[in-house]
């Protein structure tokens, strides 16, 4: 059957396709700390000079693994992708709801928008699944090392990528096509055809964009931790989600 339209389902990844922190299964470990030692450094450091969180902790993944002389190229972050563990079913997920869509003539696109490492998503089962990962990545060097920011994706910046799927500009880079008219019937995925999917205050700003402009958001939570769904209950009392439910 041919695709009468396209839907863009846009996921979050740390805590709504996977339990915890992707840095927590592989890297945090490799440096010989524990995930609140390192959390607590970046987030400290973040404090103290009145930055940006996502850059820090970026900036402590570089100064960690340079200080036990881990990999810093791309490949090595790749690989600790591949020991993340996703919730029950996520796996499956993507062939099934592509299925059911082509049965009902609708074309699915699957996206990430994440502040966690873009690298590390790479190296995930699921990798393939996605059109497009937008989330953090580092710039590499001539030999392939990593050394600086390249993305850093916070909550409210993570919103910029909600535009650039709405409009079809899969690059970062591209700042112009992104702010350029087009007319809402000409861009590629209308809000109102766009499923968000998260699991926190980070994804707030995203969701209740995709809710407001006439999609729809869905708030998750681990059916494993306890008070989670009272939590995440909260964000439809407020009006900025649709649903709820466990991940």
């Amino acid at each position: 059957m041919e695709p009468r339209f396209t839907i863009a389902l846009i996921y979050d990844f740390d805590g709504t396709l996977s339990p915890g922190n992707m840095q927590e299964y592989d890297f945090i470990p490799a440096v010989g700390k524990s995930n609140k030692e390192f959390w607590s450094e970046a987030n400290s450091l973040a404090e103290e000079q009145d930055a940006d969180m996502v850059l820090t902790y970026m900036a402590r993944m570089i100064q960690a693994a340079k200080s036990k002389g881990l990999s810093l190229r791309r490949e090595a972050f790749q690989e600790s992708g591949r020991r993340v563990t996703l919730f029950r079913g996520v796996g499956e997920w993507f062939s099934r709801i592509n299925a059911y869509g082509a049965r009902k003539g609708i074309r699915i696109l699957h996206y990430i928008n994440s502040s966690g490492l873009k690298e590390i998503i790479e190296g995930t089962e699921i990798a393939h699944e996605f059109r497009k990962i937008y989330a953090c990545s580092f710039l590499y060097d001539v030999d392939g090392i990593a050394y600086w920011p390249a993305v850093a994706v916070n909550y409210t910046n993570k919103t910029q990528f909600i535009f650039k799927i709405n409009k079809g500009v899969e690059s970062v880079f591209d700042s112009k096509e992104v702010n350029r008219y087009i007319p809402e019937q000409e861009r590629a995925v209308p809000f109102r055809r766009m499923i968000y999917v998260g699991d926190g205050t980070t994804d707030i700003p995203c969701m209740r964009l995709v809710k407001n402009f006439g999609g729809h958001s869905i708030a998750v939570y681990n059916p494993d931790q306890k008070g989670a769904r009272k939590e995440m209950a909260s964000l439809i009392h407020d009006n900025r989600v649709n649903h709820v439910c466990p991940a």
